[in-house]
C-alpha cells in the first residue's frame, strides 16, 4: 500500500507582519537616504570652496586664437613647467622672481605657438605625437610628458626650418670677404691707414690695436658673407654698407661709427678740496669719462684754456653716474676712489687737474671702423653658419607677420589679478 505525501505547507506572513516588515524597510531606506543625504551636505560645506576657488578658475578660459581655446588650467601648468625650466638654471631661490617675471612671457608663447601651427597646416606641416615622444627622449635625461607642449613647439620650428625656409633661403650668392678693425678715435684710424697703405699687415695691426674682438680669429677677418649679414647678426651695418660698395683691394677711410661699445674709456680728475676727519683723509672729487685718449686731451685743453668743468663733464662725459652733476663725485674716503684714479687723487693739491687716465675697465661708445674688401664673387656658396641664420630670421619675420596680421584674432582675458594668482598656483600655492 502506498504512503501519501506529507502535504508541505510555506509560511506566508500575515498581513499584520507584513504591514510591519514593510514598515522597517521604509524606516531603513529613509536612514540611508538621510546618511547620504548628511555626507552630501558635509562634502558640500568641505569641498565647495575647493570648487568654487580651484577647480572652476582653471576652466576658465583665458586665452583664444582664433577658434582655439586655452583654459587657465592649461595656462598655470605652461607657466610651472617653463619656470621649471629657470629653476634648473638659476636654482629654486630665485622661483618666485622668474616665474612672475614668466607670466607675460607664457602668455605670449601659448599665443604665438597657436599662430604658428594654424599657418604651418596651410603648408601642410604638422607634429605628430611620435615626433614629440622622440624629442624627449633626446635628451639627456629624457623628459617627461610635461615638456610635450614645449616641445611640440621646438619640433613645429624645426620642421618649419627643414620644410620652408629651406628652400626661401638660397645656397649661393654675392658674398665679400671681408676685414675691419674698431678704433678708438679718428687720429689713431688715419695713422693706422697709412702704416697699412705703406705696406703692414692688416691682420697684424688689427690683432695689436682693433677694440673689437667679435671677428672670426681676433685679427679682423670676418670672412666670406653676403649683404646684410654683419648688419643682422653684428649690428655692423657700417663696415657692411662699406664693403657692398666697394671694389675688391679697397681700404676705407676711417668711418665714424658712434653707437658701438669698446671696453676702454680715459678719465680726467681733479681734486677740488681736500679735508680730513676721524675716520682719515677726505677728497672732493670731480671727473668725466671720455671716449678716446684723443678726446680726453682735446677737453683738457679747453679746461686749461678756462672752461668750466662741470659744463664741459655734463655734454662730453660717459660717465652716468657723475653726468648730470658735472661730474662731482662729492667726498670721498680713500677706500672709496677707483683705483686706476687712486695715485693721483691721493698725491695731488687741490685745484689739481689730470693727465688722461686709461681705463680698461669701463664701457664707452664711438669709435672709427677701417674696413678693407678682401675679395669678392658674384655667385659663391653661402656657409651653413650664415644660411642657418637666415633661414632663422626668415623664421622670426614670419612670425612677427602672423602677429600683425588683421586675419588671425587674438584675444586674452588675462589682467593682472589672474596673473597672480596663476603665479602662485604654479609656484604650489
Amino acid at each position: 500500500m502506498a504512503k501519501k505525501k506529507r502535504r508541505q505547507h510555506r509560511w506566508e506572513p500575515t498581513k499584520h507582519q507584513l504591514s510591519r516588515q514593510q514598515q522597517q524597510r521604509r524606516r531603513q531606506r529613509l536612514f540611508l537616504i538621510i546618511g547620504i543625504s548628511v555626507i552630501a551636505v558635509v562634502a558640500g560645506v568641505l569641498g565647495g570652496g575647493w570648487y568654487r576657488s580651484e577647480y572652476l578658475p582653471r576652466q576658465e578660459i583665458v586665452i583664444r586664437v582664433n577658434d582655439t581655446e586655452f583654459s587657465m588650467g592649461y595656462y598655470v601648468t605652461q607657466l610651472k613647467v617653463q619656470g621649471g625650466v629657470y629653476e634648473q638654471i638659476y636654482g629654486t631661490g630665485q622661483a618666485d622672481i622668474y616665474t612672475q617675471l614668466l607670466a607675460d612671457e607664457v602668455e605670449r608663447f601659448i599665443e604665438q605657438s597657436e599662430l604658428m601651427r594654424q599657418a604651418a597646416l596651410d603648408w601642410g606641416i604638422t607634429v605628430t605625437d611620435h615626433e614629440v615622444d622622440e624629442a624627449l627622449k633626446e635628451n639627456d635625461p629624457p623628459l617627461s610628458k610635461d615638456y610635450w607642449e614645449m616641445m611640440k613647439h621646438d619640433v613645429l620650428v624645426q620642421n618649419l626650418l627643414d620644410e620652408h625656409f629651406d628652400l626661401e633661403v638660397p645656397v649661393s650668392g654675392e658674398q665679400r670677404h671681408i676685414m675691419a678693425m674698431f678704433l678708438e678715435s679718428e687720429s689713431q684710424a688715419v695713422s693706422t691707414r697709412a702704416r697699412l697703405a705703406e705696406g703692414e699687415d692688416f691682420a697684424t695691426l688689427a690683432s695689436e690695436v682693433s677694440l673689437y674682438d667679435a671677428s672670426q680669429n681676433g685679427d679682423g677677418d670676418f670672412g666670406w658673407h653676403p649683404q646684410d649679414i654683419l648688419t643682422d647678426w653684428f649690428g655692423l651695418s657700417i663696415v657692411d654698407d662699406y664693403a657692398f660698395s666697394a671694389e675688391a683691394g679697397a681700404l676705407s677711410q676711417p668711418l665714424f661709427d658712434e653707437e658701438r661699445t669698446k671696453d676702454v674709456g680715459y678719465w680726467l680728475a681733479e681734486v677740488l678740496e681736500r679735508d680730513s676727519d676721524k675716520t682719515g683723509e677726505l677728497y672732493h672729487v670731480q671727473v668725466m669719462l671720455l671716449g678716446s685718449e684723443a678726446e680726453a686731451q682735446d677737453i683738457r685743453a679747453l679746461l686749461e684754456g678756462g672752461e668750466d668743468f662741470a659744463n664741459l663733464a655734463k655734454e662730453y662725459s660717459q660717465h652716468s653716474a657723475s653726468k648730470e652733476d658735472g661730474g662731482d663725485l662729492g667726498w670721498l674716503a680713500t677706500d672709496d676712489i677707483q683705483e686706476n684714479l687712486k695715485d693721483f687723487i691721493l698725491n695731488s693739491e687741490a685745484g689739481t687737474l689730470s693727465e688722461p687716465v686709461r681705463d680698461e675697465m669701463s664701457v664707452t661708445k664711438g669709435g672709427y671702423w677701417l674696413v678693407k674688401v678682401v675679395a669678392k664673387e658674384d655667385s659663391r656658396s653661402i656657409s651653413d653658419e650664415d644660411r642657418d641664420f637666415l633661414k632663422n630670421k626668415a623664421l622670426s619675420d614670419w612670425i612677427t607677420s602672423l602677429s600683425d596680421d588683421p586675419e588671425d584674432k587674438v584675444e586674452s582675458y588675462l589682467d593682472s589679478d589672474k596673473k597672480a594668482w596663476a603665479v602662485d598656483k604654479a609656484l604650489g600655492g
